[in-house]
């Protein structure tokens, strides 16, 4: 039986079925390394320092916002409770703001090597990691996960490139278990960008928390969200579904998807709502793809990077204006992407040497980009033609 079972194993490693997966945690985490690593930094701040375009007009865009003002004061809070289109808010824009000020600080400290930036960045990580209990009211999944998506990637420059001392890190780092980590690791059964945004959480926490559980686990559930939120011609009739949504009927996947009957590729879950929580959805999307190739897996090389490629084209040749045929969305679609495809172009089009003319010409139009106020944020300069 041994020697049956041995061969079976040679024989199934031969084959390629005992590979790593694209979705499993790497051996050993490479930090910094969540959407950014270390690498892309470097090539970004010799950009800068020659003054090349577009990276230096997209720190000057950076530098001159209130995200990279030094004399910011946090505003943490104990509960941050947010309600359906924020009503009510209680630290739900502090919250988000304060994180992505944060990061704005670490990427300042990096590309400047002025580190009242990176005082400023750990200022504001300890004022809330003293603080933070809990998120609660209708929104809380959402809020946790846009927060939680950005946190990560300050901690990660910071922890792991600052050369002066950041003491309270091991209490940042049980913020991110205790009170992020829980609220989003389950998922969500609502609209598509509510998973994907806590699942792109999930995945910079467990990066940062070195945590290879919570890590799989989130990449699963990103994994068969992403499936469903993007439809490729191949998927079928129907567009691939997440099982503990029970959309068993196709009137059933009709009205999760807007009410949109006619399905072609790239078409996503929230098209027919409106693009700017599309733009949620991808972005998130390219974030997770991002985040695991720094981690020595590629998502690009499967259909995460095939539907992101799609999902990209579609939107942005209706973004930049193509006429509306009647099957989609009944002839109108409410657009407003937001500066969401930087990530995703350079992967596929730069490093993949992928031709997307659509999306070239809508990421070179809104550049630099800059924040959408929520998890995304300054990523021409990170990512804007970037080969690492």
């Amino acid at each position: 039986m041994r020697r049956t079972a041995l061969l079976l194993t040679v024989a199934a490693l031969a084959a390629g079925a005992l590979a790593v997966p694209a979705d499993a945690a790497p051996t050993t985490f490479a930090h910094p390394g969540v959407t950014v690593s270390r690498g892309q930094l470097d090539f970004v701040r010799g950009k800068v320092e020659a003054g090349a375009q577009p990276w230096k007009g997209a720190l000057d865009q950076m530098l001159a916002s209130k995200y990279a003002d030094l004399n910011r004061t946090p505003k943490p809070r104990a509960v941050v409770e947010c309600g359906s289109y924020s009503n009510p808010n209680y630290g739900c824009t502090d919250e988000r703001e304060d994180a992505i000020a944060a990061y704005t600080d670490a990427l300042a400290w990096y590309l400047t090597r002025d580190d009242r930036y990176a005082r400023k960045a750990i200022q504001l990580m300890d004022a809330w990691s003293a603080v933070i209990t809990d998120h609660t009211n209708s929104n809380a999944p959402l809020q946790t996960g846009w927060a939680g998506s950005t946190w990560p990637r300050a901690a990660e420059i910071i922890k792991y490139t600052y050369t002066g001392s950041w003491a309270n890190s091991g209490r940042f780092a049980t913020m991110l278990r205790n009170v992020y980590l829980p609220e989003i690791i389950n998922g969500s059964n609502s609209n598509g960008n509510w998973e994907l945004s806590m699942m792109e959480a999930a995945v910079g926490i467990s990066v940062f928390l070195e945590d290879k559980v919570s890590y799989d686990k989130a990449m699963g559930k990103f994994r068969t969200r992403t499936a469903a939120y993007v439809y490729l011609e191949s998927d079928g009739a129907l567009p691939k579904t997440v099982p503990s949504q029970n959309l068993d009927t196709r009137a059933k996947v009709v009205n999760y998807w807007q009410g949109q009957s006619t399905f072609v590729t790239g078409l996503t879950q929230e098209t027919c709502r409106d693009f700017t929580h599309t733009g949620y959805g991808i972005s998130a999307i390219s974030h997770v793809a991002e985040t695991s190739r720094i981690q020595g897996q590629d998502l690009y090389g499967t259909d995460v990077g095939e539907r992101l490629r799609q999902a990209l084209g579609f939107q942005s040749k209706y973004e930049l204006g193509a006429a509306v045929p009647s099957w989609l969305c009944g002839g109108s679609l409410k657009t407003g992407l937001g500066p969401v495809t930087e990530v995703g172009y350079n992967a596929l089009h730069h490093r993949l040497g992928i031709g997307m003319t659509n999306t070239q010409a809508l990421t070179e139009r809104n550049r630099p980009a800059g924040s959408n106020n929520l998890f995304v944020a300054w990523e021409t300069l990170t990512h804007g033609d970037n080969p690492n």
